[in-house]
This record gives C-alpha cells, structure tokens and sequence, in this order.
C-alpha cells in the first residue's frame, strides 16, 4: 500500500448540512492498537462528535469507535476522548478562528492514509434554517433538472 493510498472508513454528512465548511485540516489521531484493529475492519462513527480545543491540545469527543472483537484487557471504551495530532501554527490559527463569532471545529471523516489514521476536521460557520432551505432547494432543482434529461434522452 502507497503512501498517498487513501481509504474512506467514517463519514460526517450532517456537518455539511449544518454547517459552511471555510477551511479543512488533516489531523492524526492517538490511538490504542485495538481501536486501530477495530477502524480498520471499519466499525467507527463520527456523527455524534465534536471537537474541542483545551490548554492548546485538539481532543475529539463522541467518536465512536467499536471494542474490537478479538480484542481483550486492551479495548478501551468506545466513546473515549482522543487526542488529535495538529502542529502548533495550525492549533493557534484554528483557536484564533473560533474566538470569532459563530466559528467552530467539526470532524468531517475519517480515513486511512498509507497505514495511518487521519481525521480530516473542519472550520464551520453554523447555518441558519433558510440557509438549510435554500440547500435543500437547489438540491431538488437538481434532481428535477437530472430526471428531465433522462427523460427527454429516452424518449
């Protein structure tokens, strides 16, 4: 497996729904190696989580991460907080940015990078309702405009 290899395992599509994502960051993840076993065969969720920065450290909360089955004394709690690994710049800038109004750090997936875990996590400005709506519009405009075409290219 190459080191730019990329594998998809968690997926955050709610963030997007809620949020405008301005800016993504790629983070890696301290972990135990059941959980890394566990990840791996894919049984991870980040739809509950969210992201916290303490005393200059990145943690991750809600993370969902399955006991792994072969595992014994060494499976960790599944909801456990983990630490993300970001360098000292990119903590500052993201601390710099949710000081501001309306500013606040979502996970956005979850993945496989060579043989390493990477979060990628994203800098959101929260949507209000019509925001949502207009979302949702366009969206069935473009189912609307899809079906059209498939249509008029059968017939």
């Amino acid at each position: 497996m190459s080191k730019d290899s990329y594998k998809l395992v968690a997926n955050n599509k709610k963030a997007y729904h809620d949020y405008f994502i301005d800016d993504t960051y790629e983070a890696g993840i301290s972990l135990s190696g059941t959980e890394v076993k566990s990840i791996r065969m894919g049984k991870c969720s980040i739809k509950e989580s969210f992201v916290k920065i303490e005393r200059g450290e990145v943690y991750i909360f809600g993370m969902h991460v399955s006991p792994y089955e072969k595992g014994n004394i060494f499976n960790k709690d599944p909801l456990r907080v983990r630490k993300l690994l970001l360098h000292g710049y990119e903590i500052n800038k993201l601390v710099g940015k949710i000081q501001q109004k309306g500013f606040t750090v979502v996970p956005l997936k979850v993945y496989f990078k060579g043989s390493l875990v990477k979060v990628e996590i994203g800098l959101a400005r929260g949507k209000k309702l019509y925001d949502k709506r207009q979302d949702i519009a366009k969206k069935d405009q473009k189912r609307e405009a899809e079906k059209e075409f498939k249509i008029r290219n059968l017939g």
